[in-house]
């Protein structure tokens, strides 16, 4: 069995719940705390380890960073917070600061009820699946056997607001020079973690900005707004007569874009671009690009054409950053906005993305569109089905055959792909086909399947 299949509360990126419910109850936050700082002090000899944590604006956020630090200082573990910041700060920072762990509590793009716990090494590295797993047996023994206190009791963790600063100057290093001067730029924060950075960061910048989702009041974090709604910003692109949209996730660890034209642009189109511009500045080693399996046939043959191979990677930005190492590839990310620069960062970054997207617009003097004009993306629908269960979906007969008179009628002419979201009890269906009609026939076939042998 592999560490990925007997996990039992990391999911693909950390552990994910509703907040005060197992598994992100106090006595099991409590108990990751204690959980993490052993393996730290197991590590380390000689000092006291230091964890890093930072959050975004969901109203659970403090009691949790107050119940996860409770049970890190009962193990002799220092804790200091950088407060509400994306999550790629906290690698950025765990990195450069010389700490031995980051936390990021937050749910990404979940609704503001849930809530997660994201683990980062000294490195600015995810941790590996093998050292999440093998924290689990602790975590729950701790559980079940050590009392938590109570999360109202907790002192607040108290945060520095110099860290936020320290990763904002990190950003415009990524970007010497850049200025949006004449440019007319709407950003959708979300009402997350974005909202605390992105208006002291765009001011540094010049042009024109439109920062909208910036009041969060705890419960309306992507609240259809954000990565998960990039229409919403496509549309205010439009009203406002802008040359271009961002919008973040919740975490902002993600960025999808829209152009002047009321449309949306996604992973896939950022992926095109940059590997263009790494290609044509002769950074894009192997020439190779690292997607998902959910990334368009499209974004496969335009890169084809600018002499660019792409490699399909497992779903989740850990796995992708795995096959990027693998092989050395200088670019890789998914479709929904993750974009993996290594040589920049070592986690997907939205605003980091959204930074190098507008230095490409600023030095090629294209606009987003002009830059993304010849990618001809392949219809493609994904049909979410709330399951009860996570049963091998090849072990239900219905379900089997419905996937596989898909994958018969489409050939060479469409793809098909099933899967299990790693965050939440969904199960994905994504066909993609030249045929529109064939597309949604087949997907809405094999969701029906889905949904009446496992359906909610």
């Amino acid at each position: 069995m592999t560490a990925a299949t007997a996990r039992k509360l990391f999911g693909t990126d950390g552990i994910r719940a509703v907040a005060g419910e197992y598994p992100l109850d106090a006595a099991t936050i409590y108990a990751a705390g204690m959980a993490l700082g052993h393996s730290l002090r197991n590590s380390v000899r000689g000092s006291l380890p230091k964890v890093l944590l930072g959050r975004d604006t969901r109203e659970s956020g403090p009691w949790i960073a107050a119940t996860l630090a409770a049970g890190l200082i009962e193990t002799g573990v220092r804790v200091e917070s950088a407060g509400v910041v994306p999550t790629p700060a906290v690698a950025f920072l765990a990195r450069t600061h010389g700490f031995q762990a980051g936390v990021v509590i937050s749910a990404s793009h979940n609704p503001w009820q849930d809530n997660g716990i994201k683990l980062f090494g000294a490195d600015g590295f995810k941790l590996a699946d093998a050292v999440e797993l093998a924290m689990e047996e602790e975590i729950l023994h701790h559980a079940a056997n050590s009392a938590a206190p109570d999360p109202a009791t907790l002192p607040v963790v108290e945060d520095n607001t110099a860290f936020q600063a320290d990763y904002i100057q990190f950003l415009l290093d990524c970007v010497p020079g850049l200025s949006l001067d004449g440019l007319r730029i709407v950003a959708d924060c979300a009402n997350g973690a974005a909202a605390a950075v992105a208006p002291k960061l765009f001011r540094k910048l010049g042009g024109e900005v439109a920062l909208l989702n910036v009041a969060p009041d705890g419960r309306n974090i992507n609240l259809n707004c954000g990565a998960l709604h990039p229409k919403w910003v496509a549309a205010e692109v439009a009203a406002r007569g802008a040359d271009l949209g961002l919008t973040f996730d919740g975490d902002a660890d993600r960025c999808m874009l829209a152009g002047s034209h009321n449309n949306v642009i996604n992973g896939d189109a950022i992926l095109l671009m940059a590997a263009r511009d790494l290609k044509a500045r002769g950074l894009l080693t192997g020439d190779l690009v690292v997607a998902t399996t959910m990334s368009n046939m499209g974004l496969e043959a335009a890169l084809k054409r600018s002499g660019i191979r792409m490699l399909r990677a497992q779903v989740g930005d850990r796995y992708v950053l795995a096959a990027m190492l693998a092989h050395k590839a200088a670019l890789g990310g998914e479709q929904s906005g993750h974009i993996l620069l290594p040589h920049l960062a070592t986690t997907g970054d939205g605003l980091l993305t959204a930074l190098v997207v507008l230095d490409l617009i600023a030095r090629s003097g294209k606009s987003i569109d002009a830059l993304t004009a010849d990618l001809k993306v392949f219809p493609q629908v994904i049909v979410n089905v709330k399951v009860r269960e996570r049963k091998p979906l090849e072990s239900i007969p219905s379900v089997a055959a419905a996937i596989r008179a898909a994958e018969v009628a489409l050939k060479d002419s469409g793809r098909v792909v099933i899967r299990y979201s790693g965050t939440e009890p969904l199960a994905r269906v994504m066909i993609e086909a030249e045929s529109e009609e064939a597309m949604r026939r087949h997907a809405d076939a094999i969701a029906d399947a889905i949904r009446a042998e496992l359906g909610v």
